[in-house]
């Protein structure tokens, strides 16, 4: 179904497919808030209940949820914490020690239970449901683009007199690639999940705006709870579409809730953005293991699409991987050194997080435009839940290209029926699926490829170190002859090519040159907003890094690839 057009870069904006944002699948789920939060809560409530089965279980369920919910305010407190926090679950916590006394009356005592699951469920659905409200979207529509057209003229001529200029656009800096004809397409014949790999806390920022540009209608996305402490942009993200997910909360009734709400909104066919990886990469490299909890809703909603489809809600659920890729990641230092902590490979990390608020925002577009640096979406091949490649209307296709019915997957006996274990397998095969895609996908850059190189040229130089000692060696030990590593990147782009051939990783323009060029590329954009200089040449022209630690961070996005062999 892919043509050739699919991987050059679109125009400047695409007709949306569906013009009139009041028929958006978001926006509908949006309109009427109230009933929808009640169906939601109704049925988290009824979710839980059958999942403990027994009174006693639901309140030890309670229970738990007290404990951890106590531990998560004492330990991990934020702003944007409700004031009544503390006042609420000491409630809940009172009433535990009341249910005891009421066990005389086993029906008052059942009441009370139920009661407080359900404040518990509402007090939740509350925080987590997300909002789209039209006026933000245009603005934020028409405004972006202009702005960040300016400040693109600004900082490619290091000269803020040049913030009204026309002359460059930002879609020449961040550039789509990939099957866009048939994204666009299947968006028309069913409900479209994105899960796109996780490096920044912009990468929300480029999803919204690539999406935006294919002419696609807007996503729900999880956004978390902690980026909404910056008011201006909770006041926005409250908006647009983000749903907030607390990462600390860990109890039972939290995770089946926020389960439920992405299962109702997937069944209301509402297109949505999972980072599948659930958190940012620490360690640079692509994802190796995906969450399971949001992408089994996906198998829950559709199974219930086939027992009950509903005349307006498509039924199918495509899956569309995303690789986004970048020079430069504007948290790497705190990124690898989280990585090198949690490994037990480093004995110190600084604790220091970024959010996405607006310096940090200027900050990084600044550095992108000012040193014409880019970055690349690559939009993998859409699949339905099982890994089929589809046909134009949406259809799943077995390995001979004959279309088959996947509810066929959902039965038993000859009946859609509900099977946890199977269903658990399905969503760890998919995971498996969209994990392949992401590395199929993967657009090598320059400095992906020279941090790479210069990393595993001095690991193998310097074998007998272990891996902590490595990322300690001296200045003067880091130095690699200029010719060697011409040499190496030679062999690695040889590799590369092959590999690219086959359809294992895809090329991008920086490194369709010379050796010699790919590596001044590399070298020019590898980490160039950090501090010290993650690879530079010495006063006599050979390499060298100043920071062994985001070497390994960078070169870490060419993991998996067994390149390391041929170095």
């Amino acid at each position: 179904m892919a043509t050739s057009d699919d991987n050059l870069q679109p125009k400047f904006m695409y007709e949306p497919v569906i013009p009139d944002i009041r028929q958006w699948p978001i926006y509908e789920l949006s309109r009427d808030n109230k009933h929808f939060i009640q169906q939601y809560v109704a049925q988290s409530k009824a979710q839980i209940i059958q999942r403990t089965k027994t009174i006693d279980a639901l309140e030890d369920t309670i229970a738990k949820a007290v404990y951890l919910e106590d531990r998560r305010i004492k330990e991990s407190p934020w702003k944007i914490d409700p004031p009544d926090e503390k006042a609420f679950w000491k409630q809940i916590k009172k009433n535990l020690l009341n249910y005891s006394q009421n066990k005389a009356n086993l029906q008052a005592a059942e009441n009370d239970i139920y009661n407080d699951l359900d404040n518990i469920v509402n007090r939740y659905a509350q925080e987590i449901v997300g909002h789209f409200e039209i006026p933000y979207y245009r603005f934020a529509a028409k405004f972006l683009p202009i702005f960040f057209n300016r400040l693109l003229n600004a900082a490619g001529q290091r000269n803020w007199q040049r913030l009204f200029g026309k002359n460059l656009l930002i879609t020449e800096n961040i550039l789509l690639r990939g099957h866009l004809a048939e994204i666009r397409n299947l968006c028309t014949k069913g409900t479209v999940i994105v899960v796109p790999t996780h490096h920044s806390n912009l990468d929300s920022i480029l999803v919204g705006w690539a999406i935006h540009c294919l002419g696609l209608p807007a996503l729900l996305y999880g956004a978390g709870l902690n980026l909404f402490n910056s008011k201006p942009v909770a006041h926005f993200m409250n908006r647009l579409g983000a749903y907030k997910i607390d990462r600390r909360k860990k109890n039972t009734i939290y995770l089946e809730t926020l389960k439920m709400y992405s299962r109702l909104t997937l069944q209301q066919g509402a297109h949505s953005l999972f980072f599948p990886g659930g958190t940012r990469s620490r360690s640079g490299q692509l994802e190796t293991q995906l969450k399971l909890g949001l992408l089994g809703t996906a198998f829950d909603a559709q199974r219930l699409n086939f027992m009950n489809p509903q005349p307006h809600h498509p039924q199918k659920i495509f899956v569309v991987p995303l690789v986004i890729s970048y020079h430069f990641v504007l948290e790497a230092a705190t990124l690898i050194h989280q990585h090198l902590k949690s490994v037990g490979k480093e004995h110190y990390y600084i604790d220091k997080y970024y959010f996405p608020n607006i310096s940090y925002g200027l900050k990084f577009f600044w550095k992108l435009f000012s040193q014409q640096s880019k970055v690349w979406l690559s939009f993998g091949k859409p699949m339905d839940l099982f890994g089929h490649d589809l046909d134009p209307e949406g259809n799943s296709l077995d390995a001979e290209g004959k279309i088959i019915d996947i509810s066929r997957y959902y039965e038993s006996k000859g009946s859609i029926v509900q099977d946890v274990q199977r269903d658990n397998e399905y969503t760890r095969l998919l995971s498996q699926h969209i994990l392949a895609r992401f590395y199929s996908e993967n657009i090598v850059l320059s400095s992906h490829l020279v941090a790479f190189a210069a990393f595993e040229i001095l690991r193998k130089k310097h074998r007998t170190l272990d891996f902590y000692g490595l990322l300690h060696l001296p200045e003067e030990d880091r130095i690699i002859p200029y010719s060697y590593f011409a040499k190496v990147i030679e062999r690695l782009l040889a590799q590369i090519t092959v590999l690219h051939e086959n359809g294992k990783m895809k090329m991008s323009e920086s490194i369709l040159q010379s050796p010699e060029e790919v590596i001044k590329d590399g070298i020019k954009h590898v980490g160039m907003y950090h501090d010290k200089k993650v690879l530079r040449k010495t006063s006599e022209g050979d390499i060298t890094s100043d920071d062994m630690n985001l070497l390994l961070f960078y070169h870490n996005r060419l993991e998996g690839y067994k390149l390391e062999e041929i170095v």
